[in-house]
């Protein structure tokens, strides 16, 4: 929308070398910071959506491809703020636009599924810069205010973000995956079997245990079980077992979703603790209920330091007297690697 926006109002001028630098320059920004993030928000609703490979798209030019395809917007805009006539002027913001939506484009796709609560919160900020150099363009206070409200606030979360994940925020903005103790090297291979339970066995387990975690993920969410979980929470209560929920920063496939998930099936906020408040005391749990999560649980990002989520902060769940991981199969998490907590005795 703020591309459009840019656009026609660039076209709706009779004499586009007359605008002065600063509605031009607002003008370039919309047009630009608007068309990545319209790209990049498809490219990462299709990863999301599972439409799209979750695995980054590690092309061997990449760091090549995004700084001629940034050198070219650049160049672009270079045009465009000179002031030339109406049609130099529109193939300059023209060609804007395409490389700054390829660029967006390149950018998401070359980063991994593990990292998308990221990149969704950069996009998110990317919005409201837009709509902010709108708000300059078309003369409106309010534009600009709330623009930079969104703006400020993803920029904010997405720094929260990146320090819950132990992730570089140049890295992860500029399209790369690296995490800041990953070593490069051969992620190791696990081997092993599952021990698969049933329905009877694990009430059992429940029933015998004084201490319960629960570590809801997107699975859940998928499956619209908040509602019974709670039921199942209320029972365990009643009989005198302690039970909590341990909420990873990055549960599910946006900040905050497994939060309000909970919260909207009625879940006490006060048994709903955060990675640093719970993840000491999973050694003292007689059992963990793990239900839809994956990558929040890999003990990869701890033991192996050649794994793409290494250095991760992950809920140690393993460190518990026993676990029970409720999924649809033992296949890899959303970031493509195996979890070898699926495999422990």
């Amino acid at each position: 929308a703020a591309s459009a926006a840019a656009v026609g109002d660039y076209i709706n001028h009779d004499n586009v070398a007359q605008l002065d630098k600063v509605h031009l320059s607002t003008i370039y920004l919309a047009s630009i910071i608007g068309s990545v993030t319209a790209t990049g928000s498809l490219v990462a609703f299709g990863k999301l959506d599972g439409r799209l490979s979750s695995a980054p798209m590690q092309h061997p030019a990449r760091d090549r491809i995004n700084i001629g395809l940034g050198a070219a917007t650049l160049g672009a805009g270079a045009v465009v703020m000179g002031g030339p006539e109406m049609g130099t002027g529109i193939a300059a913001l023209g060609g804007a636009l395409t490389t700054s939506g390829i660029l967006g484009w390149h950018m998401t796709a070359s980063i991994g599924g593990a990292d998308m609560p990221v990149v969704i919160t950069v996009l998110n900020s990317y919005s409201g810069w837009a709509l902010c150099a709108e708000g300059f363009m078309l003369d409106m206070p309010l534009l600009t205010i709330v623009g930079s409200l969104i703006g400020c606030s993803g920029a904010a979360l997405t720094k929260i973000m990146c320090d819950a994940m132990n992730r570089d925020i140049v890295s992860v903005i500029l399209g790369g995956y690296g995490t800041k103790s990953s070593s490069g090297g051969e992620a190791m291979k696990f081997e092993g079997e599952a021990t698969t339970t049933d329905v009877d066995t694990v009430v059992s387990l429940l029933g015998e245990s004084e201490s319960v975690i629960i570590v809801p993920g997107y699975g859940l969410a998928v499956a619209k079980g908040q509602y019974p979980l709670k039921e199942m929470v209320d029972t365990l209560r009643s009989a005198g077992k302690k039970v909590r929920f341990a909420i990873h920063p990055v549960a599910g496939r946006m900040p905050g979703q497994l939060n309000v998930l909970l919260a909207e099936a009625g879940v006490p906020y006060d048994i709903v603790e955060e990675l640093e408040e719970i993840n000491d005391d999973f050694s003292e749990t007689d059992a963990v209920l793990v239900i839809g999560a994956n990558d929040t649980i890999n003990s990869a990002a701890e033991d192996d330091p050649n794994s793409e989520i290494a250095g991760m902060p992950v809920l140690r769940v393993w460190n518990s007297k026993q676990v029970i991981v409720m999924k649809r199969s033992l296949a890899a998490g959303y970031a493509g690697v195996d979890n070898p907590v699926f495999l422990k005795d």
